[in-house]
């Protein structure tokens, strides 16, 4: 009789201690509405990164062309309604990459990394514009303030677009390279695992 008493309390006792009280249930939805949010931030990031970096290859393969990186001349010329469009690809990239949704410490550190490199990118064309206005005994200021910019926004890029496909893989969605192409040889290059893919390089 002892132990059919005993075994009826520790039935419903086993079941109370076992089951998650309410803040307990609260914390495990916190978490996993988190995970959505970051999910979701992180494929729009990606896909507001993949717009920018299109648009920032073309800027950069004429921008290297016409001040090379070793300061030798420029192999082709520009016209001013040329930089002034690259000025205003830039001014939009800068307002695309302005937004900062509050999202995991992880992607935080992407966005802000693509934002860096916009900006570093707007005051190289800036540089590059201002510079080019001025008497030929003047510029050299300007043209390397403009070389030394692009090269840090390159480098900037290319930490962020480690840091995206860092997380796109964590995500579940298999590396996602965005990286820039219009500098050959400066910033880091995308590993050789294939897109998409979930390995490792």
């Amino acid at each position: 009789m002892t132990a059919l008493v005993a075994a009826a309390i520790a039935g419903p006792v086993g079941y109370l201690v076992g089951r998650p009280d309410a803040s307990q249930v609260a914390i495990a939805d916190m978490r996993e509405a988190e995970v959505k949010r970051d999910v979701q931030q992180i494929g729009e990031l990606t896909s507001t990164a993949r717009v920018t970096a299109g648009e920032l290859n073309g800027v950069l393969s004429r921008l290297v062309e016409v001040l090379p990186k070793d300061g030798s001349p420029g192999a082709r010329s520009v016209e001013a309604a040329e930089v002034e469009g690259w000025q205003r690809v830039l001014r939009q990239a800068v307002d695309r990459h302005a937004e900062t949704p509050s999202g995991t410490t992880a992607t935080n550190v992407a966005r802000a990394g693509f934002r860096s490199a916009v900006d570093s990118m707007a005051i190289a064309v800036d540089a590059y514009a201002a510079g080019r206005k001025l008497p030929e005994d003047q510029q050299k200021t300007f043209l390397d303030l403009a070389v030394r910019q692009r090269s840090a926004a390159v480098t900037a890029w290319s930490v962020a677009a480690t840091q995206l496909d860092q997380i796109n893989v964590d995500a579940g969605n298999g590396h996602q390279h965005v990286y820039l192409t219009g500098a050959p040889g400066e910033g880091m290059s995308a590993d050789s695992v294939p897109e998409g893919s979930h390995g490792h390089g």
